[in-house]
């Protein structure tokens, strides 16, 4: 058991958890809660195609065995750039996995990624993103930022000259464009993750002012000292 674990919440890794035979599943969350009977949330990565192979009524049922929170790689809201990426579902499905999660009342926590359009899709990427989130409206939202890996198919058009890539302002202010474009319930958003260049934190609606202005103070000083170093982005 992990030093300083309080015992109320387990995540099941590496990799996602739903596409576990259905059974199966129920079998080793059933197990969790004999053994850990003081768990009260158990989360996994869930991929779209996965959750909507699932009814409400199973996706209940795993609820009420304490699986609470799905974590979902949404990417984008550009059906051209998620076919692009072999995403393999569409925006339309990614709103449907999104209100089937909560209609089983599943906590429901999401991803996208900063510069996937690059320099020429950016507004739309940004604008169809915006949309999506809107539609799914999660309890979550995170923002990671386009990072190149060597052997990838995107690192080769990089290499070739085929993708142009943002500028660290730039996913900024495609950061802010998609905040303002975007309306939620009730939505803890975030670019904390360490391939970001900015770390922004808040609930929104209720913190949006707040984290705009603290977007627009950066973009209008552009001093790249305020910006996380090259060095220090990773996955």
């Amino acid at each position: 058991m992990a030093q300083g674990w309080d015992g109320k919440k387990v995540f099941l890794q590496d990799g996602d958890a739903l596409v576990y035979p259905f059974p199966k599943l129920k079998e080793v969350l059933q197990y969790l809660n004999e053994k850990l009977p003081s768990v009260e949330r158990i989360g996994t990565y869930a991929t779209p195609q996965d959750i909507l192979r699932r009814s409400v009524d199973e996706l209940k049922e795993l609820r009420q065995l304490k699986l609470g929170i799905f974590y979902t790689g949404l990417e984008t809201g550009d059906d051209e750039l998620l076919q692009k990426i072999g995403k393999g579902v569409s925006s339309d499905e990614m709103v449907e996995a999104g209100k089937k999660v909560k209609e089983a009342g599943i906590t429901f926590s999401v991803t996208i990624i900063l510069g996937l359009g690059g320099v020429e899709g950016s507004q739309k990427h940004a604008l169809e993103t915006a949309r999506v989130l809107t539609e799914i409206d999660p309890a979550y939202a995170g923002a990671l930022t386009l990072t190149f890996v060597p052997g990838t198919p995107l690192y080769e058009q990089w290499e070739r000259n085929e993708f142009h890539p943002l500028s660290p302002f730039q996913s900024l202010e495609e950061l802010k464009l998609i905040i303002e474009n975007s309306s939620f319930t009730d939505c803890f958003f975030s670019s904390m993750h360490a391939s970001n260049y900015l770390s922004v934190r808040g609930k929104l609606p209720q913190d949006r002012e707040r984290i705009l202005r603290e977007l627009e103070v950066v973009l209008a000083a552009r001093n790249p000292s305020l910006l996380r170093p090259e060095f220090l982005r990773g996955l």
